[in-house]
């Protein structure tokens, strides 16, 4: 499944799975539990393959910072909870971004970051590869 499909939706937490589209809206399942929930066009909505993470020189499309972190974790969880303090989960992002815009990106995008590749691991979608995300899109 590509990044194409996966959603994080403003006021709920983890990411969701997009099922199908309705009238109102469209259906998508959480990645975490399941549940399938009706979201309307009024939410807040961001498909994570249209996301980026601000370098010093330019974005970087949340897929290539997904790369790096499997790199880097050899293709498990991360080393370092979502939950972590502050402190050190700057310390893992400047590891894995050492590039990474200090005043434009906040703990709270390197911990939704972080929260995100884990969930994506646990759902067994790794392959965040530009390819992957072009046969998707062909498919379609």
């Amino acid at each position: 499944m590509s990044l194409d499909k996966i959603l994080s939706i403003a006021g709920k937490s983890g990411l969701f799975k997009l099922i199908t589209q309705t009238r109102a809206g469209f259906v998508a399942e959480s990645l975490i539990d399941g549940k399938r929930i009706t979201v309307g066009l009024r939410n807040n909505v961001s498909v994570l393959s249209e996301i980026a993470i601000y370098t010093l020189e330019e974005e970087l499309p949340l897929r290539e910072v997904f790369l790096k972190i499997q790199v880097k974790e050899k293709g498990g969880k991360t080393a370092i909870p979502h939950k972590s303090d502050k402190l050190k989960l700057e310390e893992y992002f400047f590891e894995v971004l050492p590039n990474y815009d200090e005043d434009r990106v906040y703990s709270s995008d390197i911990k939704k970051v972080i929260q995100w590749y884990n969930i994506l691991h646990e759902n067994g979608i790794s392959d965040f590869s530009e390819a992957g995300e072009e046969e998707a899109s062909e498919q379609e």
